[in-house]
């Protein structure tokens, strides 16, 4: 927010709940958003003193939660699908002690509708490696043959410079139903200008291993109750220093590592065994480092989260439904409030959010059978920088954990993790550069 110390949660020493032996020196991470925390923890967990910066009042960046007074209930920034395959975003569930704080169904089902006929069917694949479900017509997508989705299979002979449809024909039932939505959710990129490669990696890690590897699984409260407070809660009890309101403004450098850092009315200084991991967002490292190469363009997701009128609830006692034909293309429901997604957004990011409003309501009156007349309160949010453009040109420029500097890293979804920009790529980005660092 601003330069200077602000609101500060600082700890120095370690409670006896937590005994830990410090056998490295310090680590200053700069951003608290789930690379930042996640990177935190895994340091921690290790021993290691830790002092947290973000230049916002609170961590979690994109991924948090925050209360709306016009619906009166507790809504996330955006809305975030997990998968039962992101090892992970459930493991650092499990280290900070919220592995029981998500929820889905107890099997792998993804309940869609087309909004223009008003057909319904669940997808479902089967346990273990061997995809026979596509061979039962209630398992896959109605309208669909067994070629395609051997054509499908094109994807895993992606190059580096392959678009998602280059790899597979956009058209039929299966593309409407089941690669266009994935592309768009996965990559937040259109498929004609999405990676292939990176599309690969998601279905290699969850369809491709079976039922078990992609049950749907949304947080139980929110965000900020599943990932940001419980890690800032692991982080205080092993000592460390949390800042909110510290806007990193510049590094200085001796040409071999980083020495300070430079926070406008406060500088740190780096001891010769203390080090940086960098946790902004892409535009926000490359301010600070001019001649780091990264990706730069972004694409837009608008989110819309709305008070429902009545109790309802999704078939298959899911906590969210794809959506076909419509604005949104998913619909997430935690109590009485609905929340829907429109990735790959550029067009929507653009409109007024009374028109944005009107076309998500007219989809959630279809999906939940309400009273399209009846508006209740709509919260529009629209994420215009939400992640970078996962594109084939875009991927070739994300970095690795390490820098030109030998104590200093880097960590975000938008660095090289192999993944796409999702909580799971964040988390491993962090957990790669503690690993890094801890190796160096």
């Amino acid at each position: 927010m601003g330069a200077g110390r602000g609101r500060g949660d600082s700890p120095h020493s370690t409670p006896e709940s937590a005994p830990v032996a410090v056998t490295q020196g310090r680590c200053h991470i700069v951003g608290a958003g789930l690379g930042g925390l996640a990177c935190a923890v895994g340091l921690a967990a290790q021993g290691r003193p830790v002092s947290l910066y973000d230049a916002a009042g609170q961590a979690g960046g994109r991924c948090r939660s925050l209360f709306d007074q016009g619906l009166g209930r507790p809504i996330d920034n955006g809305n975030h699908l997990l998968l039962s395959a992101n090892r992970a975003t459930l493991g650092f569930l499990d280290t900070v002690g919220a592995g029981d704080s998500l929820v889905g169904p107890p099997e792998a089902a993804f309940p869609f509708l087309d909004l223009r006929s008003g057909e319904r069917w669940t997808l479902r694949p089967n346990n273990g490696p061997l995809p026979w479900w596509i061979l039962v017509s209630g398992r896959r997508v109605p309208g669909s043959r067994l070629g395609d989705y051997l054509s499908g299979l094109a994807i895993l002979c992606a190059k580096e410079r392959d678009t998602v449809t280059d790899r597979i024909a956009a058209e039929g039932p299966l593309w409407e139903r089941f690669w266009e939505p994935l592309t768009v959710a996965a990559l937040n990129t259109a498929p004609e200008e999405a990676s292939a490669r990176l599309l690969r990696a998601v279905v290699m890690e969850t369809f491709a291993r079976g039922a078990a590897a992609c049950r749907p699984l949304i947080a139980k409260e929110g965000l900020s109750d599943s990932f940001v407070e419980p890690a800032l809660a692991y982080l205080r009890v092993r000592g460390a220093e949390i800042l909110f309101n510290w806007r990193l403004r510049a590094l200085e450098d001796d040409g071999a590592r980083i020495t300070a850092l430079d926070f406008g009315a406060e500088r740190r200084t780096l001891g010769p065994s203390e080090s940086l991991v960098l946790a902004l967002p892409a535009p926000g490292a490359k301010a600070i480092l001019p001649e780091l190469e990264a990706p730069l363009d972004t694409r837009p997701i608008v989110n819309g989260h709305i008070r429902l009128p009545r109790p309802v609830s999704l078939p298959e006692a899911g906590p969210v439904l794809g959506l076909i034909g419509g604005t949104a293309q998913w619909l997430f429901l935690r109590g009485d409030v609905a929340s829907l997604t429109v990735s790959a957004a550029e067009e929507l990011a653009g409109l007024p959010n009374e028109t944005v409003a009107a076309r998500l309501w007219q989809d959630t009156a279809k999906a939940l059978e309400l009273d399209p007349a009846e508006m209740p309160p709509i919260r529009i949010i629209k994420e215009k920088r939400a992640t970078f453009a996962q594109t084939p040109e875009a991927v070739a420029h994300r970095p690795g954990p390490g820098t030109r500097w030998r104590n200093a890293f880097l960590a975000g979804d938008w660095t090289d993790t192999g993944f796409p920009a999702t909580i799971e790529g964040a988390i491993r980005s962090g957990q790669a550069a503690a690993k890094k660092l801890a190796n160096h």
